[in-house]
């Protein structure tokens, strides 16, 4: 079975080249469905409608978890509603950018 966890785990390790935080931390990653044949769905944004890295940080995200055993299909739903703010950023990432 696969885990959110796992996922989690996985894509605290995918960055958002632009800004040194993982695409987690920054709070892009709004949704993760795993179906019961082990099909992932991520529904995620960007941090900018027009943003110039969406299809690297996208294939970026697609090649991290395809290293996860036992999942078979991975989907990304790419949304900008809601849009994305600084607010979504966890703790940590606005520690390390300094933003408190």
């Amino acid at each position: 079975m696969i885990s959110k966890d796992k996922i989690i785990e996985v894509l605290k390790t995918v960055f958002d080249p632009e800004i040194p935080v993982n695409i987690w931390d920054l709070g892009i990653v709004y949704n993760i469905d795993i179906s019961d044949n082990n099909d992932v769905t991520i529904t995620m944004t960007m941090t900018a409608p027009n943003c110039p890295i969406s299809e690297m940080i996208i294939d970026d995200v697609k090649s991290s978890l395809s290293n996860i055993e036992g999942i078979n299909d991975i989907k990304i739903n790419l949304t900008f509603n809601p849009p994305w703010s600084p607010d979504m950023m966890s703790e940590e990432a606005k520690l390390q950018l300094g933003l408190f």
